[in-house]
């Protein structure tokens, strides 16, 4: 077979001349330029018959059966009547690349599905490598969201790295789609979230479920005012298992200091208390009733704490109006100073809760994907770049068809 009808094995414009096995685990093929292609300017595509100069590259292919491919590449630069000298152009090879297009093709199916550390123990490639391939790969490919659409937000925390280090992750209530993703959580952290939103997509917002943090409702409020806050039950209730309930128990097993298995009794009871009852198996329920009976406090602080669950499930604003101030008129007359200190407190959040009557929203959806995100960490072993990370949380939750 001559070299004009040799079958290009996917390097258009050249034919392969020579297989040479380097070792039992890599072989290196030279390609010679196809006399009957002439070669093409790389900037306006027109053939070039005069060449200026040729130099060779070495540059990686996909692996054949056991080997690792090796390809020696002379690439020209030519005379083009146009553009003066210029690179020739070829098909298979970006400007200044050192792999074709296939393996860099492979190695972007391959991102979806292993971590950037095996893909690395598979092809060979620097992990550095994979990473610029795979982030170009997300810049290219995740489509912009359509903000016209976006009526409803949810908003969040997540742990960065260890020690205090936060994002905050921004996503649609109504598709779950991931929007923005961007470092801390304090109000200038979150700003940039608005501006890039605009003004207008800013007026559609109808209401944004978050947990009690200030920085967040005050943003809402700057650029939103229109929209409502709806704080989620999931993260009050749990405010108030820590501040309340904990320190409740905790104050009356130190007063049973003389009665060590009573006070033993109680000091093992936090998740008892904590927990939903319905989830509790029949001996901890008997427990249970058997510790509320027995203490008072712990009974109250119990009951209330199923009551102000119910603030979430009003039908109306009028009855969550109605049952808020039935709750704090028992939280004050309770005669427990922690009960008493928290609902002090829940009285500037109130207008969030009470939301809900007509917002059924919460961030449940978006602690479970805070779940998945620690999930794509612990597959990274982490990550260096956090843009990188942010795109890979983007890609990992596109949202639904609305």
């Amino acid at each position: 077979m001559s070299n004009a009808t040799f079958p290009s094995l996917g390097w258009e414009g050249f034919l392969p001349d020579l297989v040479t096995v380097l070792s039992p685990s890599e072989c290196l093929i030279v390609l010679v330029a196809n006399p009957a292609i002439p070669a093409q300017c790389n900037h306006c595509h027109r053939p070039c018959k005069l060449i200026h100069d040729t130099a060779l590259r070495r540059i990686r292919d996909r692996d054949l059966f056991e080997y690792r491919v090796w390809v020696d590449v002379p690439l020209r630069r030519v005379h083009c009547d146009t553009c003066g000298v210029a690179r020739e152009g070829v098909s298979w090879l970006p400007a200044r690349a050192r792999m074709t297009d296939r393996l860099r093709q492979q190695v972007e199916r391959l991102c979806a599905l292993l971590p950037l550390k095996h893909i690395a123990q598979l092809t060979g490639l620097h992990w550095h490598t994979i990473k610029a391939i795979d982030k170009a790969r997300l810049q290219r490919d995740l489509p912009p969201p359509d903000l016209s659409q976006v009526r409803r937000l949810m908003m969040d925390e997540f742990a960065l790295f260890k020690g205090h280090r936060y994002a905050t992750v921004v996503a649609d209530a109504d598709t779950q789609q991931v929007l923005w993703v961007g470092e801390g959580h304090s109000r200038a952290d979150i700003a940039p979230f608005f501006v890039w939103l605009g003004p207008v997509a800013c007026a559609r917002i109808e209401a944004v479920a978050m947990d009690m943090n200030t920085a967040f409702d005050l943003e809402v409020q700057l650029h939103c005012p229109q929209a409502r806050v709806v704080y989620d039950l999931f993260h009050v209730i749990a405010k108030f298992g820590r501040e309340v309930v904990d320190r409740v128990r905790v104050d009356q097993a130190n007063q049973l200091r003389h009665d060590k298995p009573a006070r033993q009794v109680i000091k093992r009871s936090r998740w008892l208390l904590l927990r939903n009852k319905q989830n509790l198996e029949v001996e901890q329920r008997v427990k249970l009733d058997e510790l509320l009976a027995a203490n008072q406090p712990l009974m109250t602080v119990y009951l209330l704490k199923d009551q102000l669950k119910e603030l979430w499930y009003a039908p109306t604003e009028a009855e969550a109006q109605a049952r808020w101030q039935a709750w704090i008129r028992l939280a004050i007359e309770s005669g427990l100073a922690p009960v008493q200190q928290f609902a002090r407190r829940l009285k500037i959040y109130v207008h969030g809760i009470i939301a809900s009557a007509v917002y059924r929203m919460n961030t449940s959806t978006l602690e479970g994907m805070n779940n998945r995100i620690k999930v794509i960490k612990r597959m990274a072993y982490g990550y260096r770049d956090n843009e990188y990370f942010f795109l890979k949380i983007k890609a990992a939750f596109p949202g639904k068809v609305r």
